[in-house]
């Protein structure tokens, strides 16, 4: 499986300059079989960048993230909740597979350049029938997953010349794509009632394809080895994602504060959901993100590691967010009410969800957890006993304390080994 991602437009207006593939860059064998072909990057060890079109195709993510939160927040019951996390998953996977393939492919090329406009397209109708792919709009939900899966895999293969080593993995990809792609059309189709038994199956084929080497028959299986990352553009592509999913919170936060009107309470209660998104920030790109980008560029199997830590281990990171973006909209509203358990529920356990993610990154980069993020999820635990008898300002407030403590309990340790390393 592949993903790439560059700065989102939210950081930068221009595209980021990334580093070469580095050592874990592939098999020599594989980078000299890749050189000379007009619509892959180079591999010869200069500069990746991250373009522009690449940029424009995460935006409709931003407007997708959004639609899953508006989903959360209108639906906070346990069905609800369920329904939006299957549908993250799916958001997640068709983001994923489009930023790795580009990861090879080059944005100059015309042609790459179209698929990836086409994907965005695709993307669009996706994230638009968010709020009824369970109901009246499951086919266009459906049809247009289905769409930008197949089509992008089946231009990727048509794009490169037969042999090559890349082509014959897409060829793996694009018959797992077409087969689940028959339960998604069929699931759109079907009543809503039926809807999740075309779909589970459909969403399973899908995840653990990557995991099978996506073994087909007549073609083999792929092997990680087979598909060369380049390390620091993949990394920084799956912090941009972090980046929209964190700059959406703000957004929707931003939005229901303005809609209820500034008064005091209201403005304490924007500030204090900003602090608690910022520590968020802080968390993740003060030490995660630097110390993994360094991690992936010089891994022996890169292509093992980008799969495991960042396709399937970045999802609770992302989940985690989305909760703390529903968590903020109920403080803006209800500041000073009692919260429900549901709002009880996300407003502590969209924070737990996102370090629990990060735990299981760093576990899967560098064989080891943080003691003090596994201690601040037991205190967010912890704090559930306070909801239940207190506002959810002061619910909320005490979360964003809990992690503006962690996220400066870190800082001072990085500090305090750069001053070290130093000396």
């Amino acid at each position: 499986m592949f993903f790439t991602t560059g700065r989102c437009t939210t950081l930068a207006l221009r595209p980021s300059n990334l580093r070469g593939s580095g050592r874990g860059a592939g098999r020599p064998s594989n980078v000299a079989r890749m050189r000379g072909t007009r619509h892959l990057r180079s591999r010869d060890g200069g500069e990746q960048t991250t373009s522009a079109v690449e940029l424009l195709f995460d935006l409709v993510y931003v407007f997708a993230v959004t639609q899953l939160s508006h989903l959360l927040i209108g639906d906070l019951t346990p069905a609800g909740a369920g329904r939006t996390l299957f549908l993250l998953v799916v958001v997640w996977w068709a983001w994923i597979y489009t930023t790795w393939m580009v990861n090879w492919y080059d944005p100059a090329s015309t042609a790459v350049r179209l698929v990836l406009i086409a994907s965005g397209l695709a993307s669009l109708l996706m994230a638009a029938a968010i709020p009824g792919a369970f109901g009246r709009d499951g086919a266009l939900f459906a049809g247009s997953y289905v769409a930008l899966q197949v089509g992008r895999n089946l231009a990727a293969a048509a794009l490169l010349d037969r042999g090559h080593t890349l082509r014959r993995t897409f060829e793996r990809i694009l018959a797992w794509s077409v087969l689940s792609g028959l339960l998604w059309i069929a699931g759109g189709l079907a009543a809503p009632h039926l809807r999740f038994a075309f779909w589970g199956p459909a969403l399973a084929l899908d995840l653990i394809a990557p995991a099978l080497g996506y073994r087909t028959p007549g073609l083999g299986r792929s092997d990680t080895s087979d598909y060369p990352v380049a390390g620091d553009h993949f990394a920084e592509r799956f912090q941009a994602f972090i980046i929209i999913a964190l700059g959406e919170s703000i957004v929707v936060t931003g939005a229901t504060a303005s809609a209820r009107g500034l008064s005091s309470s209201v403005v304490w209660s924007l500030a204090v959901a900003f602090l608690g998104t910022s520590a968020l920030w802080w968390l993740y790109f003060g030490e995660v993100a630097e110390h993994s980008r360094r991690q992936l560029t010089n891994a022996e199997d890169v292509g093992s590691l980008a799969r495991d830590a960042y396709s399937y281990l970045h999802l609770p990171i992302v989940a985690g967010i989305i909760a703390v973006a529903v968590g903020n909209d109920i403080l803006i509203n209800h500041p000073h009410r009692v919260l429900s358990l549901a709002g009880a529920l996300t407003m502590l356990g969209g924070p737990a969800l996102y370090l629990f993610g990060e735990s299981m990154f760093r576990l899967r980069m560098i064989g080891s957890v943080s003691p003090k993020r596994i201690g601040t999820v037991i205190a967010l635990c912890a704090l559930g006993l306070l909801a239940s008898a207190a506002s959810a300002l002061a619910v909320s407030a005490a979360v964003a304390a809990v992690l503006s403590a962690l996220a400066a309990w870190e800082w001072n340790g990085v500090r305090r080994s750069r001053s070290a390393s130093a000396a």
